[in-house]
């Protein structure tokens, strides 16, 4: 391929994103209008450069095709209505980052955005065109953790900060971490240690398991934390561990290996279009519901992707479920924002992308600087601040958020109260209990420059 052509491909796949507001054409804004930086700090990452015009850019290698497309355009539609609720000073976004004003430190936010296709490479490479040519000052964007990774490391580098998306991985702020880096979703060693005491409670002890697992840093943490707990508190074992390329289409060898297996259980780490592929193909293999189906790690849209009556009784952890506005105001106003806006109720996506962009702003304002160290020690300053599901706080040794989890049940299409009441919430599980300590997973966050 030639290099003109090369260009002509990414400009065709990359999207701008004016002020989330689904303008296109990202238009840089004279600079010097509102410089939030100070003279005796020395130039890193893209400061002061990103923040000297009177708009601030934010880059999102989302994947908008392949495995986890649907995904990436859930997470995108949260990244959206934040950026328009800190342009505009919503009432949600002042309640979780009080002093946004019609954006954050006198100057507005635009977000850009590309298509990762969940490949790292082809993430990297966006981030870096980002960098470039909008000089911007958050990255984001990802669903799989092998992205995340991958992201976590380049930003180190770069000096710009980085908050993770969706991310399951234990490794991203494990051996993984970085002092430019933060996650606030749930993640596996939390989704094992939420959903693990349900599974002994309602199937008791001593039972044989069989893992569907994909092939890389998300799914071998996630599988690794399920199954230590299974087999450590309720005398569980793995009988087989089926491990399959990310983007798999055909499940049979997998399946046939596990109707084999003597399993009385399918623990499916499967995520995006390989989790609806190999839930629907456990059925017709004729493997559920004789073998109970359990999700440690659901998918956004799993139930309506799949078809509900494949998820009747299926345990699953998540971030979030919009039922939740009964318990949290914060979830309902954020729910008929989204609804009005987009048309359908958020997933759990949609929800992470929100809230991660409503700290950095919260964080970004409290430290009145988009200075990266500023806003880095703001974030580790670990003070307790608002989410959609109550307080959560982030911890200043590994950068992750403290954080719910959420444990839920497929219902049954009768019990349905109307086209989106997929699940049953159970639970609502504090999320420091859950969680290893900070060293566990070999995190070292790196230096500050």
């Amino acid at each position: 391929m030639s290099s003109d052509h090369r260009k002509l491909t990414n400009l065709s796949r990359r999207t701008l994103i004016q002020g989330g507001l689904g303008v296109a054409g990202g238009v840089i804004l004279p600079a010097g209008l509102f410089p939030v930086y100070a003279a005796d700090k020395p130039a890193i990452g893209t400061w002061p450069e990103g923040s000297k015009g009177d708009t601030v850019n934010i880059g999102a290698a989302v994947p908008r095709t392949g495995a986890y497309a649907v995904q990436g355009e859930d997470e995108l539609k949260g990244w959206q209505l934040a950026v328009e609720h800190i342009n505009t000073n919503h009432e949600l976004m002042k309640k979780l980052a009080p002093k946004i004003n019609n954006g954050v430190n006198g100057k507005k936010v635009n977000l850009l955005a590309a298509d990762s296709a969940a490949k790292p490479n082809q993430a990297v490479q966006e981030q870096q065109t980002f960098i470039n040519q909008n000089k911007i000052i958050l990255m984001t964007g990802s669903t799989s953790s092998a992205v995340a990774v991958a992201l976590n490391k380049f930003a180190q580098r770069e000096k710009v900060l980085y908050v993770a998306a969706i991310s399951g991985s234990n490794d991203t702020t494990g051996k993984d971490c970085v002092r430019y880096g933060f996650r606030q979703n749930f993640y596996g060693e939390t989704a094992a240690n939420a959903i693990g005491p349900q599974l002994v409670k309602a199937y008791g002890k001593n039972r044989k398991a069989a893992f569907m697992t994909p092939d890389y840093t998300y799914g071998h943490t996630v599988t690794k934390s399920v199954n230590d707990y299974l087999t450590e508190k309720g005398g569980w074992t793995q009988v087989t561990n089926q491990v399959s390329p990310l983007g798999t289409q055909d499940f049979s060898q997998y399946l046939t290996n596990i109707a084999n297996s003597g399993a009385e259980f399918i623990v499916n780490v499967n995520w995006g279009r390989d989790a609806v592929l190999s839930v629907q193909q456990a059925k017709q293999f004729g493997l559920t519901p004789a073998m109970k189906m359990v999700i440690p790690y659901q998918i956004p849209f799993l139930a309506k992707e799949a078809g509900p009556e494949l998820m009747e009784g299926v345990f699953a952890a998540t971030d979030y479920w919009w039922t939740l506005e009964d318990k949290y105001p914060l979830a309902k106003m954020f729910n008929e924002a989204f609804m009005k806006k987009f048309g359908y109720r958020p997933e759990w996506g949609a929800e992470n992308a929100y809230v991660s962009f409503a700290h950095w702003a919260r964080m970004v304002t409290e430290a009145g600087s988009f200075y990266p160290l500023d806003v880095i020690k703001q974030y580790e300053k670990g003070e307790t601040i608002p989410s959609l599901l109550g307080d959560v706080r982030y911890r200043p040794e590994d950068h992750q958020c403290i954080r719910p989890v959420v444990i839920v049940r497929g219902k049954a299409v009768k019990d349905m109260k109307n086209k989106e009441d997929f699940w049953e919430v159970l639970e609502v599980l504090p999320g420091e209990p859950l969680m290893q300590k900070p060293d566990a997973f070999g995190c070292k966050l790196g230096d500050y420059t």
